[in-house]
C-alpha cells in the first residue's frame, strides 16, 4: 500500500460504527412514526364505527335517543378506553333533502405518543336514517 492510502484508511477507522448509529436511529424514528400513524388511524376508525353503531341503535323507532349515547359510550369503553366516551352528543337532524337522521357526535382524544402522553382531539360523527320518518303516500 502507498502511504497516502494507508493514512486515509486510518482516518476512516471506526466510521462504520458511527454510520450504523446514525442510520439505525433514523430508521427507528421513521418506523415509530409509521406505527404511531397506524395507531391514530385505528383509533379514528374505531371511534367512527362506534358512533355509527350508536346512531343505528338510536334511529330505531322503538328506542329512545338516550340509548344511542349509552350504546356509543359502552362500545368505546369496550374497544378503546372509557376516556374515549366522555364527550358524546346525540340529536335528530333534518338534512337539506328533508330526511331525518340521528346524529351521534364524539369528541375523542388522538393518541400522540402511543396511548400515553399529550393528546389532541378529533370530532367524528355517525349518522343513521331515522325510522320515525313520516312518509308521504
Amino acid at each position: 500500500m502507498h502511504p497516502p492510502a494507508l493514512a486515509a484508511c486510518r482516518r476512516e477507522r471506526g466510521s462504520a460504527v458511527a454510520e450504523f448509529v446514525m442510520v439505525s436511529t433514523l430508521l427507528l424514528l421513521l418506523g415509530m412514526g409509521v406505527i404511531q400513524l397506524g395507531l391514530a388511524l385505528h383509533v379514528r376508525n374505531t371511534v367512527v364505527s362506534c358512533a355509527a353503531e350508536g346512531a343505528r341503535l338510536g334511529a330505531r323507532a322503538d328506542v329512545p335517543l338516550t340509548d344511542a349515547t349509552a350504546r356509543t359510550r359502552a362500545l368505546l369503553a369496550e374497544t378503546l378506553a372509557p376516556s374515549y366516551g366522555q364527550d358524546i352528543s346525540t340529536q335528530r337532524v333534518v338534512t337539506d333533502a328533508g330526511v331525518q337522521v340521528v346524529e351521534v357526535t364524539v369528541v375523542a382524544p388522538i393518541p400522540v405518543i402511543g396511548l400515553l402522553g399529550p393528546t389532541g382531539s378529533m370530532t367524528v360523527t355517525g349518522r343513521a336514517f331515522d325510522e320515525r320518518q313520516v312518509s308521504d303516500p
